[in-house]
């Protein structure tokens, strides 16, 4: 193969997953610029090997890398007690590999199209972070005052979603523990926050 093409296969993957892996830095996700361009790049370079040396079928070699790529993929997890958080990020390492052996092997246009959609599914999962919709729900739980829980109920309904997780009672010091799961945005819930600083019978909150 002509240095030349090696070159500009190296180059193309090298931009456009750096471009992804900024926006991934800049949005504070757990994997940043550097792992995207490090696997892109390292599958491109594999896959142009494969042709190299590879009688012109990388197949064996691309196995082995998509492969390879989902234990990375893996590491990328955050186990907390009750959630798992970074699926997103290790689809997106496992789909930059693919990225990265397409136009290793020359296939610009499915690559093109590939991180065409890539970016659209990252456009369409920060809409849903933004506005706090499906895995991006907030869990808040609550010790309150019985003597509030009809203004509590009330001021439940100024989120998007509500959904009652637990409640306990303690009637002896007339209290009451609940956990929610609820839908909104930063903004209605840094409202939220402020109206619940200011109300005596709510004892104390927490958001996760």
């Amino acid at each position: 193969m002509d240095t030349q093409i090696i070159f500009l296969r190296l180059l193309v993957t090298f931009i456009f997953a750096i471009l992804f892996g900024f926006q991934r830095q800049r949005t504070h996700k757990p994997i940043g610029f550097g792992t995207f361009t490090f696997v892109a790049v390292g599958a491109c370079g594999l896959a142009i090997i494969g042709i190299e040396f590879g009688a012109g079928n990388p197949l064996p070699i691309i196995g082995a890398i998509v492969t390879g790529i989902g234990f990375l993929g893996a590491g990328a997890l955050i186990r907390t007690p009750d959630k798992i958080f970074g699926f997103t990020t290790a689809a997106s390492i496992w789909v930059f590999s693919i990225f990265g052996l397409l136009i290793g092997v020359g296939d610009y246009v499915v690559g093109g199209i590939v991180y065409f959609f890539v970016w659209m599914i990252i456009t369409i999962d920060s809409f849903f972070e933004k506005h706090g919709v499906g895995s991006y729900q907030k869990r808040i739980f609550f010790e309150i005052k019985q003597e509030g829980i009809n203004q509590f109920n009330e001021l439940l309904k100024n989120f998007n979603k509500v959904k009652m997780i637990s409640i306990e009672s303690d009637k002896k010091n007339k209290t009451e523990k609940l956990e929610y799961l609820i839908e909104c945005n930063g903004k209605k819930l840094r409202s939220a926050i402020n109206v619940f600083n200011n109300l005596d019978w709510i004892i104390s909150y927490k958001v996760e």
